[in-house]
Formats: C-alpha cells, sequence, structure tokens
C-alpha cells in the first residue's frame, strides 16, 4: 500500500474514532440539558398555625367546664404543619430556593422544594441525607458517602415541588436534602435543615 493510502486509511480510522466518542460524550454527558430548563409549578399545601387553639363548640356549652388555671384545650391543626425547613445552598452547580416538610393531618408526610433554581442535569435525585451540609467544593460529595433515601428523580430544575415522603422514612435519620446526580455523583445542591 502506498504512503497516500495509508495516511487516507488513517485518516478514516481516527476520523471514525472521534465520532463514536462524541456520540458516548454527547450521551453520557447530556450537554444540551445545560440550555433546557424545565419549570415545574405544583399547588404547595397552606400551612396550618402550630398554636390554633381550640374553639368551643355549640356543643361545648353541654360539656363540664374546665376547671380553673387549666390549660387552653389544643385540637390538631385543620391542615399541614412544618416538621422542618431550610435553604438551599449551591454545590456543583448554582443552586436556590427553599425546602421544607411538611406533616398533614392524616400523618402522610411531604417533602416541598420551594422556588427551586439550579442547572438541569442528567439523573439528578432529590435525597433525605444523613450528612451535614457542608459549603463550598467540600460539600460537593458529603452526601454520597452518606445514608440517604431517594426520593426519586427531580421533577424540573425550576419552580415548585412537591415529593411524598414513605411512611417508613425515619426523619430523625436525616440531616439535609441534596439535590444528588447519580450518573456523576456530585451534588447540585444541598440545604440543612432545622427541625
Amino acid at each position: 500500500m502506498k504512503a497516500g493510502g495509508r495516511r487516507r486509511l488513517w485518516s478514516i480510522v481516527v476520523a471514525g474514532v472521534a465520532v463514536v466518542l462524541l456520540a458516548i460524550g454527547l450521551a453520557v454527558f447530556k450537554p444540551w440539558l445545560l440550555f433546557i430548563d424545565v419549570r415545574v409549578d405544583e399547588q404547595i399545601p397552606t400551612v396550618a398555625a402550630s398554636s390554633d387553639i381550640a374553639r368551643p363548640s355549640p356543643s361545648a356549652s353541654l360539656e363540664a367546664p374546665s376547671p380553673p388555671g387549666a390549660a387552653p384545650t389544643r385540637q390538631a391543626p385543620a391542615g399541614p404543619v412544618q416538621l422542618a425547613a431550610g435553604s438551599l445552598i449551591s454545590h456543583e452547580h448554582a443552586t436556590s430556593g427553599s425546602v421544607r416538610i411538611l406533616g398533614q393531618p392524616n400523618g402522610d408526610r411531604l417533602l416541598i422544594l420551594e422556588n427551586l433554581d439550579t442547572s438541569n442535569g442528567p439523573d439528578v435525585h432529590v435525597w433525605l441525607s444523613a450528612a451535614d451540609v457542608v459549603e463550598g467544593t467540600g460539600g460537593w460529595f458529603t452526601a454520597g458517602g452518606a445514608d440517604h433515601h431517594d426520593l426519586g428523580l427531580i421533577k424540573g430544575n425550576q419552580g415548585n415541588q412537591v415529593y411524598a415522603i414513605p411512611a417508613g422514612v425515619d426523619l430523625k435519620k436525616y440531616k439535609s436534602v441534596d439535590l444528588w446526580c447519580v450518573q456523576f455523583s456530585v451534588s447540585f445542591g444541598a440545604a440543612q435543615l432545622t427541625f
């Protein structure tokens, strides 16, 4: 084979390898997601005041009166109550918004992402994490080494979102909420929870 033919064959092989590597890179990294925002605006339950005092009902006059000096009777709130809250900080991607955990009157619990704004990315999940939130690049990987409960894929990278927390999840085990990219094992952002 002549030198010109070898060069042409080598050029074709190199071009073929480059096309394959480019296709793999696009499939893995999905760079177009950085330019596409997915906005989700789900209805967020209104939080009831946790210190509501029971008002006397019409039948209350038929019941025995409370002893003098007795504390007012409290009733279960008519709506959701806030169990925990936190503010999202940026990790590998600029991230802002707030996180709340609400308890429903029927015992169900919801995790709320409010006014979320982060980058879109592949395979980003919402985690309850046992790790404390660490600011800066040191916090990018903290949640990956801690116990966590995966609430599923993030519904969008902007807006208001509601996630059900399964009944068996013990909230006392978890200190934070993390937006965790499973594919690259890195946190987009996280919020330390205050109970």
